[in-house]
């Protein structure tokens, strides 16, 4: 009887705790965030006039590699003759501390763009910086040297100073291999991932602008009475249970030709009825936009606006907006009406969640890669070979399905103003080849535009199939080849690509 006894004990403890999950570790990515602003001396025209510096601002994220950084970062025009100018890069730098608060910073930004008719070549630049730092308690400010130059037959080429504002930022990850896991809250709460969670939002939407007042296009004719149609994404921050801030990326697909985008960052409030069912909220945002012969003279424009949200199911949100989108000398003013699909989820934590409700380990990928289309049809010169920087972040629903949302710009190829910000679904397959190898499809649709590609009003589409090897836990080396079409442009054209992928998952909560 002993003898069952204590064996009948040693199967329980076996069923219990042998079985007991494992709690993914915890990992930080230190980083910080940048924003950066150079004002870019411009050539003399051909008729031989002097055009206004350009002012770009640009925003970064970094991680910090200890001494080292590399990271993405995007540029666009406020300032000058040229809005709707916008680059996308990659940078690499060094950061070398000469006491507790001084530093220097050196680096340099590879990336590709143009825009609003800038004698731009086929967009690729790079543009090395050296400044000197100051570190004080939440932030970090620099100022120093810098030179632009857009080398692929551009004729942008300038020294200048740059000054830029550093905020430390770190995010907490897990390794991809424990995507799709699930708990109760109570299991990680005596964890590393037992601290408060922070609430976001992401959000695909479309928008309608409808210009008035003096809004004209490049050739000084009027905008009123016509409708620019965009879609984007909008990912929103929460500071608090109120408070929160946003980034907002758009790009036109119908109404006017094909090329313009923009970019706007702020903050608003968030007043929740019923039980947050309903949601009203108020927004501002500042940003750069432009392109497409949309006049916004230097390119910063302004943003109120005020939407209502409805719940639909599993914490998606159907989104209405209304506000305005205008220049501060209201040069151009448009009014705005969107609607979109806005997903809730708090990340990271769990102490402030009820015990008993599951939480998931939801898998992320940033893909940075170069794409080469192959005779791209231009709406005035013959068809040549298209090059361009292109990032793609893949959000996954599953195992096997994610959502991804993809942005592009030339760097080769004479079309330095192209530009495309596309949308879609993807699937890969399960690992083969001793679990190192995936392949997967995706099927991609958006807007995209300039740089002479005859994409018509900017709507194209852009499907594709390929292959990832691992090369190290989470980093990847990915290929595709794939076909993108212009709904109602002459751009038919096969593409390759190649680049590097990196995975991790992040906890996530209803």
């Amino acid at each position: 009887m002993n003898r069952l006894l204590l064996l009948s004990c040693m199967l329980t403890y076996c069923l219990t705790f042998g079985q007991e999950k494992r709690i993914p570790k915890k990992q930080i990515h230190k980083g910080f965030f940048v924003v950066d602003y150079v004002s870019v001396d411009m050539p003399t025209s051909d008729l031989g006039l002097d055009e206004p510096h350009m002012a770009l601002t640009g925003v970064h994220y970094n991680l910090d590699l200890t001494h080292f950084y590399a990271g993405l970062g995007i540029y666009g025009a406020v300032r000058g003759r040229r809005g709707g100018f916008f680059t996308l890069g990659v940078d690499l730098g060094f950061r070398s501390y000469l006491n507790d608060t001084f530093f220097l910073d050196t680096g340099i930004h590879f990336g590709g763009g143009g825009g609003s008719g800038a004698p731009d070549g086929g967009g690729a630049f790079i543009l090395p910086h050296l400044s000197l730092g100051k570190t004080f308690q939440h932030v970090s400010l620099t100022a120093g040297y810098s030179y632009i130059n857009f080398f692929d037959a551009g004729n942008i080429k300038s020294h200048q100073a740059h000054i830029g504002l550093q905020i430390p930022l770190t995010i907490d990850y897990s390794a991809i291999d424990f995507a799709e896991t699930t708990f109760s809250a109570s299991e990680l709460q005596h964890s590393e991932w037992g601290k408060n969670s922070r609430r976001m939002s992401f959000m695909l939407h479309l928008n309608h602008l409808s210009p008035h007042g003096n809004s004209q296009n490049s050739d000084g004719e009027s905008l009123v009475g016509k409708t620019i149609r965009l879609a984007g994404f909008e990912m929103n921050a929460y500071l608090n249970n109120d408070w929160f801030l946003f980034a907002k990326f758009d790009g036109a697909y119908d109404g006017i030709r094909a090329g313009y985008m923009d970019i706007l960052l702020g903050g608003g409030y968030h007043l929740g009825f019923h039980r947050n069912r309903t949601n009203i909220l108020a927004k501002f945002g500042m940003g750069a936009g432009g392109g497409g012969g949309v006049e916004t003279k230097g390119g910063i424009l302004m943003y109120p606006d005020i939407s209502i949200e409805q719940y639909l199911l599993s914490n998606v949100y159907l989104s209405i907006n209304k506000g305005f989108l205008i220049s501060p000398d209201t040069f151009f003013e448009s009014s705005t009406f969107g609607i979109g699909l806005k997903y809730y989820t708090n990340m990271n934590g769990v102490a402030d969640l009820p015990r008993n409700q599951k939480v998931h380990f939801k898998g992320f990928e940033v893909v940075v890669k170069h794409d080469v289309y192959a005779q791209a049809d231009r709406m005035v010169d013959p068809a040549e070979e298209l090059h361009q920087l292109s990032v793609q972040f893949n959000y996954y629903l599953g195992k096997h399905h994610y959502l991804a949302g993809q942005t592009s710009f030339a760097n080769f190829g004479n079309a330095g103003a192209y530009a495309e910000g596309i949308v879609g679904l993807g699937i890969q397959t399960h690992k083969v080849w001793n679990g190192r190898v995936t392949f997967f499809v995706q099927g991609l649709i958006g807007g995209a535009g300039g740089g002479n590609i005859s994409t018509g009003e900017g709507l194209i589409v852009k499907p594709s199939a390929g292959i990832q090897t691992q090369l190290s836990s989470g980093l990847s080396l990915r290929g595709a080849l794939g076909y993108v079409k212009a709904i109602n442009g002459g751009l038919r054209s096969p593409f390759a690509n190649l680049g590097l992928s990196y995975r991790c998952s992040f906890l996530a909560s209803k």
